[in-house]
């Protein structure tokens, strides 16, 4: 059984920085990819970043590009989101999650909430 726990979430000034991690436990567990993903009060969950576990290659959604920046660490099975001049907008419960296809994520955290003050 895969698990994904995160954790950094907290609460911070706009302009502030935070870093979620992400830790994965589970005997056969081998994605493709991690990715973070957020849900907002009132809003679909949304695509934030993901990684590739062997190639490193990111992908980044518009809306943080340039601000957040996800890395990884293969061998304590761990992703990473370093997430910078955070706005008031980008408060969410975020989540990390992988996926073994680069399609459908097959793994879900519980997700830890981010909360910029204005």
């Amino acid at each position: 059984q895969v698990q994904l726990v995160e954790s950094g979430g907290g609460l911070v000034q706009a302009g502030g920085s935070l870093r979620l991690s992400c830790a994965a436990s589970g005997r056969t567990f081998s994605p493709i990819a991690m990715g973070w993903f957020r849900q907002a009060p009132g809003k679909d969950r949304e695509f934030v970043a993901r990684i590739v576990r062997s190639s490193g290659n990111t992908l980044y959604a518009n809306s943080v590009k340039g601000r957040f920046t996800i890395s990884r660490d293969n061998a304590k099975n761990a992703v990473y989101l370093q997430m910078n001049s955070l706005k008031p907008e980008d408060t969410a419960v975020y989540y990390c999650a992988a996926t073994k296809t680069l399609g459908t994520y097959d793994y879900w955290g519980q997700g830890t909430q981010v909360t910029v003050s204005s």
